[in-house]
């Protein structure tokens, strides 16, 4: 499968869409109040839509918008781009969605920090539109980072700063004998695995490039809290109940965020923590061996085979292509992932599908969860 061919028709497609678009979970920018039948009502209505096949979003209200999350992806991988082909025109797009990014931030905060573009709702919190989180403004500061490395800019360097001071004052921290978690959002603590490592890696930055010592210590107690929730097998929980310690197992794309995150942490505080490393190769064993076929088709989430999910795909493919050589496990899997997503899951107009069944596929196009990821997933393999 020619990748240059896939890159280019999804490159096409988000161009021709202006980054503008759907997610799985925007159903309550709807017009209709779904809060008003009690606290289920807005979870039930996002977890019906997410998994309907038939877009009906236009009768619903919502329109497709600007995601902060997948704004952040494309300054991410255009930078990268740049990076290593210097092209122009790539860096003139990683200049928009750079100032793009930095004039729609979310405001009241102690730093710069980003949120969704939708209201969210779990059975323990309702979040508003644009709540920043240290999921959205992990993901964003990384593309920062990659922007940073190809202006040298100081209003960049004071933007990562900004960000660590977000996650450090606004964001709950919780201290235990296992190190530091950060929480997801300012409204209440929580302990969410992944999560807590993307504040770390802003952290992790901040020290890179503005040596905070605050920034990395706390990085450094961060990823010691996630190694040692990590279970024997290699593999961790989504997260654990911050009063009774109960853990949620969901075992998918996010077992490759938390090495990946750890890896990069280690590698901003220049570190050689030959714990870290073992925890990275664990969980990466655990990743290549359980959570994918030997043809590159990821498990939904274990040990349910269906749906083949998208963003599965996408960050096993980035997963795989930087830490495969490196810790000398899936040295080119990265590749056999890409071959068999561009089969299966990508459409003749460029974009990609949400979700693969046995008997139907929803090929609704997703601009954060489906495409952004891809279109970073294929930017580095070019």
């Amino acid at each position: 499968m020619n990748f240059q061919d896939s890159f280019d028709r999804l490159e096409n497609h988000i161009r021709k869409e202006e980054y503008k678009g759907y997610d799985p979970y925007d159903t309550l920018n709807s017009w209709i109040p779904f809060q008003i039948i009690g606290k289920w009502g807005p979870i039930l209505a996002t977890q019906f839509q997410k998994r309907n096949p038939i877009n009906i979003r236009p009768i619903l209200g919502i329109r497709k918008d600007y995601n902060p999350k997948a704004m952040g992806l494309f300054l991410h991988a255009y930078s990268i781009l740049y990076q290593n082909t210097q092209k122009k025109a790539y860096l003139q797009q990683a200049h928009f969605f750079y100032n793009w990014l930095i004039n729609n931030y979310s405001t009241g905060y102690s730093g710069t920090c980003w949120g969704y573009n939708f209201p969210w709702a779990t059975p323990v919190k309702y979040v508003k539109r644009f709540t920043p989180s240290s999921v959205v403004t992990g993901t964003i500061i990384k593309g920062v980072y990659e922007y940073y490395k190809i202006t040298k800019s100081q209003s960049v360097i004071n933007v990562i700063a900004s960000a660590a001071r977000f996650i450090t004052q606004d964001l709950k921290l919780i201290e235990d004998e296992n190190g530091l978690c950060i929480s997801y959002t300012p409204l209440k603590p929580d302990i969410c695995y992944n999560a807590s490592l993307l504040g770390a890696e802003v952290l992790a930055i901040d020290y890179l490039v503005n040596k905070s010592v605050e920034s990395k210590n706390k990085a450094i107690l961060a990823v010691e809290y996630v190694i040692n929730n990590q279970k024997q097998n290699g593999v961790w929980a989504y997260s654990k109940d911050a009063e009774t310690g109960k853990e949620r197992i969901q075992t998918d794309f996010h077992q490759g965020y938390i090495v990946e995150s750890i890896y990069n942490i280690k590698e901003h505080l220049e570190l050689n923590n030959a714990e870290w490393n073992d925890s990275i190769k664990k969980g990466l064993e655990y990743y290549k061996n359980n959570q994918f076929t030997d043809y590159g088709r990821a498990f939904w989430r274990l040990p349910k085979e269906y749906p083949v999910e998208i963003h599965n795909q996408a960050q096993g493919i980035i997963t795989f292509k930087i830490l495969g050589k490196i810790f000398n496990i899936g040295i080119d899997f990265d590749k056999t992932i890409t071959s068999w997503t561009i089969n299966n899951m990508q459409a003749d107009s460029g974009y990609f599908y949400y979700q693969k069944f046995k008997t139907h596929t929803n090929k609704i196009s997703y601009i954060r969860w489906s495409q952004a990821w891809m279109f970073l997933a294929l930017a580095y393999l070019k």
